[in-house]
C-alpha cells in the first residue's frame, strides 16, 4: 500500500522510520511518502496560512496550496482515499482501520493551527478524529492511524496476530506474563503454568470479558450486542414452525 501524507511539518514523522513500520517499508509492503504543503505555495515566502474571515485568533490553512498538493499527489496515487485529520470528524476505530487497510492507497491531510479553510473538506473522502482531546496538529493523529492500518496490511504481521489483539473482537486483551513465575511475591496465575491449552484459552477469554466489563463498559455493551446478534439466527432456527390447520 502507498500512503501519502501532506503536512507542514514533515520532520515530525521520524517514528515511521522505526520498528514494524520501517520493516514493512523495507519489504516494500508499505510505501510512505511525505509532502510539504509549503512546496505548493505560490507565495515567495512559502506561506500557507492566513487570518480568518470574520476575525478571531490564530491562522487558517489556505485552500490553494492544499488543492495544488492533492492534485499533484493524485497523479501518482490516483485511486487513493483522501483523509483529513479533523477533531470534528468520525472517530477512528479498529473496524475503520481494517476498512482503510483494504484501500488501494491513502492520502492524509494533516490539519494545523486554528483549522483549515472549510472548502478543503471538498477534497476529502473522510474526516477523522482519534479522540476527544486537543492536539497541536494532525501529524500525531496521522501517525497513529498509519501505525494501526499498517499492522493490518497482509504480510506486515504474522497472519493470526491482529486477530488476537485488543479491540479486534470488541474485548480488551488478556494479561500477559513471562519469567520468573514469582516476582516480588506476585505469582503468575496457576492456569498459565498448567500446560493445559484448553483451560488457558478459557481463562484468557473469561479474563478478557471481565476486564472489558470493568474498564470499558461502553465496549462491553457492544460486545454483548454482537453476541446477541450471533445467537439470534441459531435461536430462530430452533423455534418450532407454526402448525397449519386443516
Amino acid at each position: 500500500m502507498r500512503i501519502d501524507i501532506l503536512t507542514i511539518f514533515p520532520g515530525m514523522f521520524a517514528p515511521l522510520e522505526e520498528s514494524i513500520i520501517q520493516r514493512a517499508r523495507d519489504r516494500e509492503l508499505l510505501d510512505i511518502v511525505l509532502w510539504n504543503v509549503r512546496d505548493f505555495s505560490r507565495d515567495k515566502h512559502h506561506k500557507v496560512d492566513d487570518a480568518p474571515y470574520g476575525g478571531g485568533r490564530g491562522m487558517v490553512i489556505a485552500c490553494d496550496p492544499v488543492f495544488r498538493a492533492v492534485r499533484a499527489i493524485r497523479r501518482r496515487n490516483p485511486k487513493a482515499r483522501v483523509v483529513l485529520t479533523n477533531p470534528q470528524g468520525r472517530l477512528f476505530t479498529q473496524a475503520y482501520a481494517r476498512e482503510m487497510s483494504r484501500e488501494k492507497g491513502l492520502i492524509f491531510i494533516c490539519g494545523h493551527y486554528e483549522g483549515m479553510d472549510e472548502r478543503i473538506s471538498s477534497l476529502c473522502d473522510d474526516e477523522v478524529s482519534i479522540g476527544d482531546y486537543v492536539l497541536t496538529g494532525g501529524e500525531l493523529p496521522a501517525m497513529v492511524m498509519v501505525d494501526c492500518i499498517a499492522r493490518l496490511i497482509p504480510g506486515v504481521l504474522p497472519a493470526d496476530a491482529p486477530v488476537n489483539e485488543s479491540f479486534s473482537s470488541l474485548l480488551l486483551d488478556w494479561p500477559s506474563y513471562t519469567r520468573p513465575a514469582v516476582f516480588r511475591r506476585k505469582k503468575v496465575p496457576d492456569v498459565l503454568l498448567s500446560g493445559d491449552h484448553e483451560r488457558i484459552g478459557r481463562w484468557r477469554r473469561e479474563v478478557s470479558v471481565e476486564r472489558t466489563k470493568e474498564r470499558r463498559p461502553d465496549l462491553y455493551e457492544k460486545y454483548l450486542q454482537a453476541l446477541h446478534k450471533e445467537e439470534e439466527p441459531n435461536h430462530q432456527q430452533r423455534k418450532p414452525g407454526k402448525r397449519s390447520h386443516p
